[in-house]
């Protein structure tokens, strides 16, 4: 693939990753949804979408994905919505990214893999900027909404683990789409109660699951035949920094001091742990 394709696809992958955190604060912060039906009509719209492409690729069946993948899909996307009721988006972000690279370091690990000196700094500078970021204070997140999404990140960190090396990455991708939705509007059943919808709402829902979703990845497994392991892991790094300088100018909300010490710290901490060095030796925690 061309170089100018590749980088273009790749920009797009990583401004739609960044614009669902928009997307999602756009609907609730207005409370024009409810997040259990924001999660629903996501998962539903990005699995519509998911088959369409596998589909038009002639691929007759989606066939990929398994019901434990589904799972870990379903409870990122509810966790990351409910989240989303009191979170900043420029913080979800930041705390949804770091979650994701924390917890597939953590699984290498555990698994036997070994880091450098440099990535050992790399992660006590990253846990350091979680707890400025964290720590009480008039700019801190809530609580709770922090955590949520911190458990959003960790299952989607679990997810990406569990399809590293797939084949169909876009058959499997869609094939837990497909499972996931029943989940998501099994959820939106129980909670119907405390329902909210409107017009406004379910135009950003439908854009976080057809586009930035289902399309995003359409996007970005595109890209990544094209992309080096070191150039994969440093380009994601952007889409904290793209949902925050995205809520800055459409949200309205406020670059504090605190967020940019603990963003810069978190990232920088991150890029030492997953960016392969110069020699091109490959390193835990490759996204």
């Amino acid at each position: 693939m061309p170089l100018f394709h590749t980088a273009v696809l790749t920009a797009l992958a990583m401004l739609a990753f960044a614009a669902n955190s928009l997307l999602c604060r756009l609907a609730l912060q207005s409370q024009a949804m409810d997040a259990a039906s924001f999660t629903a009509v996501r998962l539903v719209s990005g699995a519509l979408m998911l088959a369409l492409v596998v589909r038009l690729r002639r691929a007759p069946t989606v066939g990929g994905g398994n019901w434990w993948s589904a799972g870990l899909l379903f409870l990122y996307a509810a966790a990351f919505s409910f989240a989303y009721v009191s979170l900043p988006a420029a913080v979800g972000a930041l705390l949804l990214f770091g979650a994701v690279q924390a917890t597939m370091v953590g699984v290498g690990l555990w698994r036997g893999e070994r880091l450098a000196l440099r990535q050992w700094a790399g992660l006590v500078l990253a846990l350091g900027g979680l707890v400025v970021l964290l720590r009480p204070g008039l700019s801190a997140p809530p609580w709770g909404a922090a955590l949520l999404m911190l458990v959003a990140g960790m299952a989607w960190g679990a997810y990406s683990l569990r399809g590293k090396g797939a084949t169909d990455p876009m058959g499997v991708t869609a094939g837990n789409f497909l499972r996931a939705a029943p989940l998501a509007l099994l959820l939106a059943a129980l909670l119907l109660g405390q329902s909210s919808l409107s017009a406004a709402g379910l135009a950003y829902a439908l854009c976080s699951g057809a586009l930035t979703s289902g399309l995003g990845y359409v996007a970005w497994y595109a890209a990544l035949p094209g992309l080096k392991a070191g150039a994969a892991a440093s380009v994601q790094l952007s889409v904290p920094l793209l949902a925050a300088l995205g809520a800055v100018a459409l949200l309205g909300e406020t670059w504090t001091l605190r967020l940019a010490l603990a963003g810069c710290a978190i990232l920088g901490g991150i890029a030492l742990v997953v960016i392969p060095r110069s020699g091109g030796k490959k390193e835990a925690g490759k996204a």
